[in-house]
């Protein structure tokens, strides 16, 4: 049963939370720097990626995290999880900080604010979510990105923009795969352990 850390300062890490209990993995919120102690892997949820990256420098947690990836264990980073793994922000406020781990470019709220949230279906052949069975991704205030670099592959994109990218362990998504019955992105980020 691997054990799943799970970002829980702020956003919709509970969903995640289920989701991977759903998959027999074994969750630990992660509150504090002790909390990542033997974990198989971490979870970046959604949620406000100014407030999160806020929070992880006031828990002390932006260290060890950036020590985690650094260490090569696999990451699952969504909406504000992607924003927080990108090397750039280019709307970002100063005192933004960023684990910087992915070579691409994001834009916050890059397909707009609240109201315009949507959803649309993705596919991702790589993975086995082909247009017969498609991923119906729910986008929240999503970042939008905006340039890729070497070693980035894109997994799935909405029109031309990547919306779920990889890049060894990391894998990072616009959209919030937790907030849906499909269970088969949390799925493919444990067969990665």
């Amino acid at each position: 049963m691997p054990r799943i850390g799970v970002l829980a300062l702020q956003g919709a890490f509970q969903r995640h939370i289920d989701a991977l209990s759903c998959l027999g993995a074994h969750p630990i919120p992660v509150r504090l720097p002790g909390d990542l102690a033997h974990v198989d892997g971490l979870v970046l949820p959604g949620g406000e990626s100014t407030t999160m990256s806020l929070l992880l420098g006031t828990s002390g947690l932006a260290q060890p995290i950036s020590a985690f990836i650094a260490d090569g264990l696999p990451i699952f980073g969504t909406c504000a999880g992607m924003i927080l793994l990108a090397a750039e922000v280019l709307d970002g406020r100063p005192d933004q900080m960023q684990l910087a781990t992915l070579d691409f470019s994001v834009r916050r709220n890059g397909y707009g604010r609240q109201l315009a949230s949507f959803e649309a279906d993705v596919t991702a052949p790589i993975l086995g979510i082909g247009d017969t069975n498609p991923f119906r991704a729910i986008f929240i205030r999503a970042p939008k990105v905006e340039n890729v670099g070497d070693g980035i592959e894109v997994l799935a994109r909405l029109d031309h923009d990547p919306v779920l990218i990889r890049s060894g362990p990391v894998m990072a998504s616009a959209f919030h795969p937790e907030l849906t019955p499909d269970l088969r992105l949390h799925r493919c980020f444990l067969a990665s352990l």
